[in-house]
């Protein structure tokens, strides 16, 4: 039986000129690092592949590596004190706040979703595992913590000297996060008592660092409590992690669950020592932290749709059948045309989003709603179109399709479902 092959050459697609005005192709500098991602995943991932997919090796090592190898870790860590040494001088009241650097100045935000793409092509998996660390867990930390909050985790989070939890999800509150959560912050003196089960969560088995989203109880009705965020470290008294759980695909991205059980904090650990939720990581925190999650999955699932493609291409021009390649077949055709369709407006999407970010600004809530909508239904029907097209052979481990199309459809489930994106929309369109 054929094995599956690791496909890393430069596609047609990828060799288009880039324009000068108004982003329409990827430019020559976005090229050599794609190119040198490329490499380092032939060379560091691929061979290793099955032993992340089958759960036996945890991810954070060869991402660690990535990061050295690419000086990512050393730049994020720069930026990050650059940052916060101006935040310190507006607290002293020696700069004005407007003059703030941009987010994204110097840098370009094509940079940060190429290794994302290139990642997605093999092993998406471990994407969504750095992106909750150096991502969602940093975000929330680093957008509404404290100064010494940020000086104390944050910096490790970022150069993946730790990893990082961003924990939300319970048992009995998936899509509706905040109305089912029943996770509880008790007050006792001057500390807090935290209570409570976390699932679904990525890195939790391994977790370093942990976002803890939970309700203050003060003795009135759930639903008017107020939503807290404190940080957690691993080894705290009255915190369990378990293993990492069983489950259909992102075999290489840890899930896990968390118990906590009577574990005492101080206010220290209050993400923005601040009771507002305004203030700290609250319900405007937890938002900002999904939509920053929503824009990247269209960077994932584009990885993934141009590996789909890559790998049909190469199917149906030597797979033959009646005599003839399964390509000169119009319904093996009419398979292609629509992978190349969706990998073109999901590419337009990241470019969208490339240019917003570089001019520093950011989509509204529905915007990343619709775009995730989207590009996690268009990544789980181009491979699961992949799997047909490669018929029998699609359906063994053997061939990576199987693989993409188990780890594509979690992307129409996390960072909250079709239907929920559907609702998000509507809602925004239906808007006073």
């Amino acid at each position: 039986m054929q094995r599956r092959r690791a496909c890393v050459a430069v596609s047609e697609h990828d060799r288009a000129p880039h324009t000068v005005s108004g982003m329409y192709a990827w430019s020559e500098e976005h090229q050599m690092i794609r190119t040198a991602m490329k490499d380092f995943i032939a060379k560091e991932i691929i061979p290793i592949r099955d032993d992340l997919e089958h759960g036996d090796l945890p991810p954070y090592e060869v991402l660690r590596k990535l990061y050295t190898q690419f000086g990512i870790a050393e730049q994020a860590e720069a930026s990050f004190w650059k940052r916060l040494e101006f935040d310190k001088q507006v607290a002293a009241g020696e700069v004005d706040p407007s003059d703030r650097p941009s987010r994204h100045s110097g840098g370009d935000a094509g940079f940060s979703l190429i290794p994302t793409i290139e990642l997605c092509r093999q092993c998406p998996g471990l994407v969504t595992a750095l992106g909750v660390s150096t991502g969602l867990t940093a975000s929330a930390i680093n957008g509404k913590g404290t100064i010494a909050q940020r000086e104390r985790w944050v910096p490790d989070l970022l150069t993946l000297r730790t990893v990082g939890a961003w924990a939300i999800t319970e048992p009995n509150s998936g899509s509706d996060a905040f109305g089912s959560m029943l996770a509880t912050a008790r007050r006792d003196g001057d500390e807090y008592v935290l209570n409570g089960n976390k699932t679904f969560i990525t890195n939790g088995p391994y977790a370093d660092t942990i976002v803890f989203i939970c309700k203050l109880d003060e003795g009135n009705d759930p639903k008017e409590r107020k939503v807290l965020s404190f940080v957690l470290d691993a080894g705290m008294e009255g915190l369990t992690q378990t293993p990492p759980l069983r489950k259909m695909g992102m075999h290489s991205s840890p899930t896990g669950e968390l118990f906590l059980d009577d574990v005492r904090v101080g206010k220290d650990r209050l993400i923005g020592e601040d009771e507002d939720p305004k203030s700290g990581g609250g319900r405007s925190g937890a938002k900002a932290t999904f939509q920053q999650e929503r824009a990247g999955v269209a960077a994932m699932a584009l990885g993934i749709i141009e590996q789909c493609l890559e790998v049909s291409v190469a199917y149906a021009k030597e797979r033959v059948q009646f005599g003839q390649p399964i390509g000169e077949f119009q319904l093996i055709q009419q398979k292609l045309a629509t992978m190349e369709v969706a990998r073109m407006n999901i590419q337009n999407l990241v470019w969208r989003t490339i240019e917003m970010s570089n001019a520093g600004e950011t989509m509204t809530f529905a915007e990343a709603s619709a775009m995730k909508l989207y590009s996690a239904q268009q990544a789980t029907a181009c491979a699961l179109e992949a799997v047909q097209l490669h018929g029998g052979n699609g359906y063994m481990a053997e061939y990576h399709v199987e693989q993409l199309a188990r780890d594509a459809k979690v992307l129409q489930i996390y960072a909250g479902t079709d239907e929920i994106q559907t609702r998000a929309i509507a809602k925004a369109l239906l808007a006073d």
